[in-house]
């Protein structure tokens, strides 16, 4: 099982990119909460060099909202992260699959909101 969805946006800078994956996100009802410039941190942290790399911390408060109403708990695993990061020819989106990171919680309620929360996000990758 796959724990991501993933897109390659051809000849699209990061920049550009987080602008498309921004609105798409927002578009299906998703806020960032936060992000992280990996590429600043890393180099500022372990003086390392990477590719732009940047997390998009997305949340849905409906169905955050719906989520601990039915696991108090899961906080400990929100928001649900984006990253974009410079590869050959463009930028890759890939959004975390729910269903696949709270698989451990035995919860059938709780699966349920992490199924929809999965088709918004593969629609807001799909659609940037």
């Amino acid at each position: 099982m796959s724990y991501t969805h993933d897109r390659i946006l051809t000849g699209t800078s990061l920049p550009e990119a987080e602008r498309r994956v921004r609105e798409a996100l927002k578009s299906e009802g998703f806020g960032v909460l936060t992000e992280i410039d990996v590429k600043t941190t890393m180099k500022q942290k372990i003086d390392a060099e990477m590719e732009p790399y940047l997390i998009l911390g997305a949340c849905n408060p409906k169905l955050a909202w719906k989520a601990i109403g039915v696991e108090p708990r899961i906080g400990a695993m929100l928001p649900c992260n984006v990253i974009l990061r410079a590869v050959d020819g463009g930028t890759e989106v890939s959004a975390v699959d729910p269903v696949a990171s709270m698989a451990a919680v035995e919860n059938a309620q709780l699966h349920a909101v992490a199924g929809e929360v999965r088709e918004m996000l593969i629609r807001a990758v799909d659609a940037a």
